[in-house]
């Protein structure tokens, strides 16, 4: 699924699976601080980061995706921040079960073309 959103922001806490798009939208009003119809997708981990909740008001309506997997888990930011940006390619490699955060980490200092 191509998403197309104006930003995505995760949700660096993680939240109970069952709640469902009015209780996201609260917790992104109050623990993020920011507006849930603002055209961005919001995203919720689970605590084992093995499930993912999206959010996003698309100028219609609130679309809520969910995505599961069946082996590993999500890579997640630290917990210092209540929420966390993501560019879109980042986006497609969360999704994915790839490391992102380390698409951007310098090369070792010993490591050379």
């Amino acid at each position: 699924m191509k998403l197309q959103a104006a930003s995505f922001w995760l949700a660096t806490q993680a939240v109970d699976m069952r709640t469902g798009i009015d209780g996201l939208s609260l917790h992104v009003q109050e623990a993020l601080g920011r507006a849930p119809c603002d055209g961005t997708a919001y995203v919720f981990s689970n605590r084992r980061r093995t499930r993912l909740k999206l959010v996003c008001w698309d100028g219609n309506g609130v679309w809520m995706c969910l995505r599961r997997l069946h082996r590993g888990q999500f890579v997640w930011p630290q917990a210092h921040e209540t929420s966390w940006q993501l560019t879109d390619e980042q986006w497609q490699w969360l999704i994915a079960g790839v490391d992102w955060q380390r698409l951007v980490a310098p090369a070792p200092a010993q490591w050379q073309l």
